[in-house]
């Protein structure tokens, strides 16, 4: 059967997807590292790796193998910062997958971890709702910000509600403060979401509701590109205020509620039950009510 170090090189081979690379980050040769993969395979006499002039992959076998290995070497991890929570010396890597509205919230929760926690490393990720729920599950992930009606509710916290605002470029705007309607919006030019994104597949469903179709100009996979849009002044796009008020320069734009009709969404923190906790997951459910 595999050991520790032998789950490790599989985990490193799946974050690299290539050899040299992932032996170069596991400390070993890159013949070594092949070997120790071979060997395991013939350990449970599967084919895990899926080969040609280059890594193409891992067998369905493989994922499997690869999905318990990051759960053994969670657990192993886990071991290690219980003992660490002892001295008050709580350390390691958390990994967050973050929908992309959600990710001023998040920088809140880092900081808060980051006062209490020093020596924590916080990697945030900004993925789609399908993605965070994939890697949930294969314990690539730790934890998730997302839509909590998207989420399993057994282990899915509600943090807050979400509602939304028309930013829109000076020049733009229908008015200077107050509230737009979604017909409003959807006669500017927008940026929003691609279509693959749960929050761009929310607003379509507004628009279909009051039978308007939306002038789309532009989409992104992310809200840097749509920001950069409406800072441009080209553009409009719909996103909860505080986007707004976290990544554009005051005065540079409009925030309006939308109505006609109101709308919110739950967000909520996700985290696949695991036995004991880990440490610096509990750490993160406290930051995280913290930056409520």
């Amino acid at each position: 059967m595999a050991d520790i170090r032998d789950l490790q090189l599989l985990v490193s081979l799946s974050r690299h997807k290539h050899f040299s690379r992932a032996a170069d980050d596991c400390g070993i040769s890159q013949p070594a590292f092949s070997a120790r993969i071979r060997k395991m395979e013939e350990g449970f006499a599967l084919p895990l790796v899926r080969r040609g002039n280059k890594f193409q992959g891992f067998t369905r076998e493989g994922e499997v193998v690869l999905k318990w290995a990051r759960k053994l070497l969670g657990d192993v991890e886990g071991m290690r910062q219980e003992i660490d929570a002892l001295n008050s010396n709580l350390s390691g890597k958390l990994s967050v997958g973050v929908i992309p509205t959600a990710l001023p919230f998040a920088a809140r929760v880092s900081s808060q971890l980051r006062v209490q926690h020093p020596n924590l490393s916080i990697e945030i990720h900004s993925l789609a709702t399908r993605q965070i729920e994939i890697r949930l599950n294969d314990f690539s992930l730790d934890a998730g910000i997302m839509y909590f009606d998207d989420a399993d509710p057994e282990t899915t916290e509600r943090l807050y509600d979400e509602s939304y605002a028309l930013i829109v470029p000076k020049a733009l705007a229908p008015r200077g403060s107050g509230q737009a309607t979604w017909a409003e919006a959807a006669r500017l030019p927008l940026c929003l979401l691609t279509r693959d994104m749960r929050n761009r597949q929310l607003l379509d469903d507004v628009f279909k509701e009051i039978d308007e179709i939306p002038t789309i100009v532009m989409e992104a996979s992310d809200f840097t590109a749509v920001l950069a849009q409406v800072a441009s002044g080209t553009a409009a796009t719909i996103a909860p205020r505080h986007v707004a008020e976290t990544f554009l320069a005051p005065g540079t734009t409009v925030q309006l509620s939308l109505v006609e009709p109101a709308v919110s969404h739950s967000i909520g923190l996700s985290i696949k039950e695991q036995s004991p906790p880990l440490p610096m997951v509990q750490a993160l459910r406290k930051a995280t009510r913290a930056a409520l």
